[in-house]
């Protein structure tokens, strides 16, 4: 018999964590093979674009992990739209992500109503589409190669 509990335990998450890795180590030649590696641990990566007064314009926040790029967010404040920054900080941050941290490919989650059309013309591919996440929103996963 098991008693099901529902809190939120940092312990026990590291726990869960770390014998996952030991599992997904144990059954996959690719990630053993990665393990103790500089690739091997996530590293943060997040540029910024600042006005000239200073003030945050927009910026990526992400990381890099096992030759991929992921970004996590990608903003622009809304008076700075549509004159190339976001572009500017995107390519910035996969320059900095292929030149300065050896990645291959680059990762990113967006909605329909945010900027699909925005990431394809920066040339991702939509490589997975998940309607109604949350519900009446579709979400997309999209790639590109960065070399």
């Amino acid at each position: 018999m098991f008693r099901i509990e529902t809190e939120v335990d940092k312990e026990r998450t590291q726990f869960l964590r770390s014998r996952l890795r030991e599992t997904n180590t144990a059954a996959s030649p690719v990630l053993r093979a990665l393990r103790e590696t500089p690739d091997d641990r996530e590293v943060p990566l997040q540029v910024w674009a600042l006005d000239e007064g200073g003030e945050l314009a927009g910026g990526t926040v992400g990381h890099t992990w096992a030759g991929w790029l992921h970004v996590t967010f990608l903003w622009v404040d809304a008076r700075y739209r549509e004159r190339g920054l976001g572009s500017r900080i995107l390519s910035e941050t996969e320059r900095i992500a292929r030149e300065e941290r050896g990645c291959r490919d680059s990762r990113l989650e967006t909605w329909d109503f945010q900027a699909p059309g925005f990431y394809l013309k920066q040339g991702y591919e939509v490589v997975c589409v998940i309607p109604d996440y949350p519900p009446g929103i579709t979400e997309y996963t999209l790639t590109k190669r960065l070399e």
